[in-house]
């Protein structure tokens, strides 16, 4: 045979070398790739489609931008200095915030250290042993003889992340920084709101007990003047007796309404992070908020990548994914690169005198394990099935919860434009009763009466401004709150 041939095969077995050796520094990752749940194709949450405004109600009407999401700071949109500022406060002294801030940089902190596996890991070890030898063990007769053995050694190691295992347990870790990074978002958004419906609640209650405490003093008034006409005999004591039981009805709903607003500024200064004891909160009336005219109503496509729950249930579902990965790739081999140098001597000083070095491959397999493995990476797929059903009822919840805030403030104005014209009634009536009773047609009696009637159905409309407010709040919040339009306060 020619010499020239026994060079081909060398020649020929270089690249499949370089393919195996590329093989193992790159890996193939076993286990599916993630892929984000498809969008919804819906373009409205209600049967039969969304409202597209309120009814008008004092000359405003809401109306619902279809396509349009909620802007960053939407609660500015009530034009409260005092509501803004409990906001800023609340985010920065949050423990919920602060705890969430702390999972988020927790993630970060993991996710770092497992990037460390794609590296070569340098360890260096020392050691100065004294030790004796046995001649016995070698065949031979005598005493052994003491030494010392100091030893400087280096390990250089590196894993071959064949199957991937490595990469789907990073990729893991990369999904649980999404994941808490919305859940950090979440606790914005939910702390935003509770603040916001928390300073309408102390307004609203405040507002009512103003106007009770109107009314009263009305009833007051109107018992003091039936007992003049008792005394004089014009009325029977029994119109007295029912005036009486009608005050104490009323002054029986003050305190309740005081102990819900003492709630509320003691809720109030939880979630400022603060003690009750250490917190004032603001007077605020239903007047010092102004409702937001125009609203935002994202289409569910759009709200699936912005509300942070469902961003926060698709992270879990990515988690899961690639868990599935981490358990297959477990039934696979594993192969390490090793690297070994040191040196050793009967001294420190004697250390260069001999140096010791190892190179190799080492490799181990699963061969029986009673179904262990096997039993995990079924485990694994079951953990995605159920994140994937979690994910879907977190977004059929997060459709449900838009569709309940979208009816619900069609019905809020439709409802305030009754208590509106209620209060415009009984406001004309009582001036009615003013002017006949100037014109001595009718005692003061009656004309406090329609006072008080008229003091009731502003009570009644004072609730149902709160509640517009609140539900416009809600809006907000299911909208997913208008985040990605600016960062973050970290």
């Amino acid at each position: 045979m020619h010499p020239g041939n026994n060079k081909r095969p060398l020649l020929l077995q270089r690249p499949y070398l370089c393919a195996f050796f590329g093989l193992l520094l790159a890996g193939c990752a076993v286990g599916p790739d993630f892929k984000r749940p498809l969008p919804p194709t819906a373009d409205h949450y209600n049967y039969g489609g969304d409202p597209k405004q309120t009814t008008e109600v004092g000359g405003v009407t809401q109306r619902f931008q279809e396509g349009v999401g909620p802007v960053a700071n939407w609660w500015q949109l009530f034009h409260s200095k005092e509501l803004d500022a409990a906001v800023t406060q609340g985010l920065q002294e949050n423990p919920g915030v602060q705890a969430a801030q702390a999972s988020l940089k927790q993630s970060q902190d993991n996710l770092r250290a497992g990037y460390g596996v794609f590296y070569p890991q340098l360890n260096a070890a020392f050691s100065a042993d004294r030790e004796k030898s046995s001649p016995a063990a070698f065949g031979n007769s005598g005493q052994g003889k003491a030494f010392t053995l100091t030893t400087l050694t280096a390990t250089l190691s590196y894993s071959l992340d064949i199957f991937g295992g490595e990469h789907r347990a990073v990729e893991s870790l990369a999904a649980q920084v999404d994941q808490q990074q919305n859940i950090k978002l979440g606790t914005y958004l939910i702390l935003t709101g509770n603040i916001v419906n928390t300073l309408i609640a102390t307004a609203g209650y405040q507002t009512e007990i103003d106007e009770l405490e109107r009314l009263i003093a009305l009833q007051k008034e109107q018992i003091t003047i039936a007992q003049k006409q008792y005394q004089a005999g014009l009325i029977v004591y029994r119109n007295e007796l029912d005036l009486r039981v009608q005050l104490e009805a009323f002054q029986a709903l003050l305190p309740p309404l005081r102990q819900r607003l003492t709630q509320s500024q003691n809720l109030l200064a939880t979630l400022e992070g603060k003690s009750p004891a250490e917190w004032q909160s603001p007077h605020l009336l239903l007047t010092d908020f102004a409702l937001p005219n125009d609203l935002p109503l994202s289409l569910p496509s759009a709200l699936v990548r912005q509300r942070p729950d469902i961003l926060a249930a698709e992270a879990q579902l990515h988690v899961a994914s690639a868990d599935i990965g981490v358990a297959r790739a477990a039934m696979f081999p594993s192969f390490n690169l090793n690297a070994t140098y040191g040196l050793a001597g009967s001294s420190l000083s004697k250390l260069l005198d001999s140096n010791i070095w190892g190179l190799g491959l080492s490799a181990a397999a699963p061969i029986l394990n009673g179904g262990e493995l096997s039993a995990r990476h079924q485990a694994a797929i079951d953990a995605y099935e159920v994140s994937a059903a979690n994910y879907k009822q977190t977004t059929l919840a997060a459709f449900e919860q838009v569709a309940d805030s979208v009816r619900a403030l069609e019905h809020d104005a439709e409802l305030a434009r009754t208590e509106a014209q209620a209060v415009a009634d009984a406001e004309l009536t009582s001036k009615l009763y003013r002017d006949n009773y100037e014109a001595g047609m009718v005692n003061y009696l009656q004309v406090l009466s329609a006072e008080i009637q008229y003091h009731v159905a502003r009570i009644n409309y004072f609730q149902i401004q709160a509640q517009q407010l609140q539900d416009t709040t809600a809006l907000f919040i299911s909208l997913g709150g208008g985040w990605w339009h600016s960062p973050v306060p970290g």
